[in-house]
């Protein structure tokens, strides 16, 4: 059996670093995906939430006045921030 020359063997490593780079590519492509998916699952759950507060579907409006109200707490003294901590959460119980 014959050695293969130099020029074979970088041709192969060549090649298999190609394959890797695809598999590289495809994982990152479902990890995106699937960190697309839970985010998206995320705004739909806060978005349910802030309806059942209200006890009503929202509007483009609340989502103006949601934000507003919001930044307006942080300026207070970032009252939001302190209300979504983890101490505050176990504070409560």
């Amino acid at each position: 059996m014959a050695q293969k020359s130099y020029d074979e063997r970088i041709a192969e490593i060549n090649k298999r670093q190609e394959q890797l780079k695809a598999q590289e590519k495809a994982i990152k492509k479902r990890q995106s995906e699937e960190e697309r998916k839970k985010r998206t699952r995320r705004l739909i759950e806060l978005g349910g939430i802030v309806e059942a507060v209200l006890n009503r579907a929202t509007t483009d409006d609340d989502k103006i006045r949601f934000m507003n109200f919001l930044k307006k707490q942080e300026s207070n003294g970032n009252f939001f921030s302190k209300a979504m901590n983890d101490t505050a959460i176990k504070e409560e119980k």
